[in-house]
């Protein structure tokens, strides 16, 4: 068994999706540990606020196939890959860390993810895992929450 860590979001029907999808994770997977949820502006382009957890689930699957089954749930969602890298989306699963692999590819699977600069993937992941170290940093997520610039920035958090 391996150790995932994930990034959730959703800008479209947020809660909902979220819900869904921890509803999903634990379905298949067992137990999940999630963080709360964040209401953060969106990156990247001009949209409604996403709201962002992170979970951690013990996996049977290789980083490809979770990637993959990731990839279908959101799918199975209403997530639509046509349109800009950057901008709504009912659900948006991606692998941050995978016990303590580096890997880059095939597409836009890499881990660690580079989006784990950003505090809407930093802050749950953190909240929930704090103790991990992110491979090629030698730093814990809780070091690299407590050095990032948004840190201290207050941002609304709700119970999935």
């Amino acid at each position: 068994m391996s150790r995932a860590y994930l990034s959730l979001g959703s800008n479209i029907d947020a809660i909902n999706h979220l819900r869904i999808a921890a509803s999903a994770l634990r379905e298949r997977f067992g137990d999940v540990v999630m963080s709360k949820v964040y209401r953060t502006r969106a990156v990247g382009f001009d949209g409604p606020d996403f709201h962002n957890a992170a979970a951690v689930i013990d996996t049977d699957l290789d980083p490809h196939a979770l990637n993959a089954w990731l990839h279908a749930l959101e799918d199975a969602h209403g997530r639509d890959r046509s349109g800009p890298r950057y901008g709504d989306r009912t659900l948006d699963i991606d692998i941050v860390l995978f016990d303590d692999r580096v890997l880059e590819g095939p597409g836009n699977l890499r881990i660690p993810r580079a989006e784990l600069k950003h505090a809407f993937v930093l802050r749950p992941l953190a909240e929930i895992a704090p103790d991990v170290v992110v491979p090629g940093t030698d730093r814990m997520l809780a070091q690299l929450w407590e050095a990032h610039p948004d840190h201290d920035a207050e941002l609304e958090s709700v119970e999935l």
